[in-house]
């Protein structure tokens, strides 16, 4: 069963074709060709819950449904991650919080 999931990165937003039983590798890998940043330098945190997925689960298994909004971060210098950074759109048609439209 097809769905897609949101990636979110600073104003960034990714339209992810993907399929339940993926994994988030899978994602990550996905993400690369888009963004030319190396699976080990990605780490996809669920929005809804704020839990980092982990790269060996499925979506289904992590409980990442159709539209699920997931944020990206990259490795910065050395091992650490940066902070979760996503820059609601500034426009009167998105004003939700979760940056979904408002019609």
């Amino acid at each position: 069963m097809a769905m897609y999931i949101r990636v979110k990165r600073n104003k960034t937003t990714y339209f992810v074709q993907c399929d339940p039983t993926e994994t988030i590798l899978d994602i990550k890998q996905k993400l690369c060709s888009l963004i030319d940043q190396p699976v080990n330098d990605q780490r996809l945190i669920l929005r809804a819950t704020g839990e980092v997925l982990e790269d060996s689960k499925t979506l289904a298994d992590q409980k990442v449904e159709n539209d699920a909004v997931v944020a990206l971060t990259l490795r910065k210098d050395g091992s650490e991650f940066e902070d979760v950074n996503i820059e609601p759109p500034n426009d009167s048609f998105y004003s939700r919080e979760d940056g979904s439209p408002s019609r």
